[in-house]
Formats: structure tokens, C-alpha cells, sequence
């Protein structure tokens, strides 16, 4: 028989995990915005495409507390860089950006949460880089290049120009998203993919050290 002293336990446990939790998914916002600041250009896309590893601490928030913390971290994330650096796009960037991390972070965690083994994470991982992709492709040739050129005041020729100039085999927004924007998307989804795996079983250590 359950006593009330146990209940007042078990809900003080309960309250006690889940300001863990809302504090963990607070530091993991802030530690992804800072290092969203952090970006290195590609020689295989124009200069506005830069990669950075923001998605890293959002990815293992994710597999440490599901895919709603993680979406949560992926907000904190871009509202952090919108307030700090502004938007020349009245925030449709970091709308692309949200989503887009949005597409990497929730088919990973959702697929790693059925099972935590390596095995789910690396195929979850792979799904969420494929994912985002395609996404990324998407959003960008229908939604995200049409704004930068609407916002900046020039033809979506100067865009796709850019992009000719990195790549002659770029001549219109499908293969500006294929040529340019696909690879970019391959690549920070590798990159985050393994990184994460490197650091996901020492860092969920420390959590759940942290938890008890």
C-alpha cells in the first residue's frame, strides 16, 4: 500500500526532475545560440551559407529529454540569435533555420526515443540528415531565396548568380537548391551527426549524474 508520505515523495522527485529538465533545456539554448555565431564558410556555396555546429547541443537535449525539448531548444536557440543579431529578413531566416533544424532534430530523436541503442541514434540520425535536406531544398528554392532577394531589393538572378559563381552548373533556383543548398545540408547533418555521437554518452553521463 502506497502511503501519502511516499506520494509526497514520488511528486517531489517528479517536481524536482522537471526544473532539471526545464534548466538543462535553458542551457542547452544558450550554449546552440552561442555557437550558432560561430560559422565557417564552404567553398562549394555563396558566402551566406556558413556552417556552424548549433545543432549539436539541440540534438543531444533531444536524445536526452525527447523531441518536444528539443524542438524547445531549437526556439531558444534562433530567438537567442534573433534578439542578439536582428534579422535582415524580418525574421523569415530564422524561420528557415528553425525548421530546418526542426527536420534534423525530431525524425532523429523520435526514431533514437523507440530505442536508445547506438544503432536507432546512427539511424536516426541518418533519416534527420535526409530529412533536412530535403526540407532545406525546399524551403529555400520556394520560400527562403525569394525573401533574401525581395528583402535586399535585387532580382533572384543576382542570387542565383552566386551561386553560378561558386558552381557553373548553377543556372536557375533548382540547381542553386541541389548544387548548393543540398550539399550544405548533407554536410552540417554529417558533421552534427557524428559530433553528437562522439560526445552524446559522456555528455548524458554528467546528466544524469546531475538527476540524482
Amino acid at each position: 500500500m502506497i502511503t501519502s508520505t511516499q506520494n509526497q515523495n514520488v511528486s517531489r522527485h517528479s517536481t524536482q526532475y522537471n526544473v532539471r529538465r526545464i534548466a538543462f533545456v535553458g542551457i542547452f539554448g544558450a550554449i546552440a545560440a552561442v555557437l550558432m555565431f560561430i560559422e565557417f564558410p564552404l567553398f562549394f556555396a555563396p558566402s551566406f551559407y556558413q556552417l556552424d555546429f548549433s545543432e549539436v547541443p539541440v540534438l543531444i537535449g533531444a536524445f536526452a529529454y525527447g523531441p518536444v525539448a528539443g524542438i524547445l531548444i531549437e526556439l531558444i536557440k534562433n530567438l537567442i540569435h534573433f534578439l542578439i543579431k536582428g534579422s535582415a529578413t524580418a525574421g523569415i531566416g530564422e524561420l528557415a533555420a528553425f525548421i530546418i533544424g526542426i527536420a534534423l532534430i525530431l525524425p532523429a530523436s523520435v526514431i533514437y526515443r523507440m530505442g536508445k541503442t547506438k544503432k536507432r541514434a546512427i539511424i536516426g540520425m541518418i533519416i534527420g540528415t535526409i530529412t533536412m535536406t530535403v526540407v532545406g531544398c525546399l524551403f529555400n528554392a520556394f520560400v527562403l531565396l525569394p525573401t533574401y532577394a525581395k528583402a535586399f531589393g535585387m532580382p533572384i538572378d543576382s542570387l542565383i548568380e552566386m551561386g553560378t559563381a561558386v558552381n557553373s552548373a548553377v543556372h536557375d533556383l533548382f540547381t542553386f537548391a541541389v548544387l548548393c543548398v543540398a550539399p550544405f545540408n548533407l554536410l552540417k547533418g554529417a558533421v552534427v551527426s557524428v559530433i553528437t555521437l562522439l560526445l552524446y554518452k559522456r555528455i548524458s553521463s554528467l546528466i544524469k549524474g546531475a538527476e540524482r
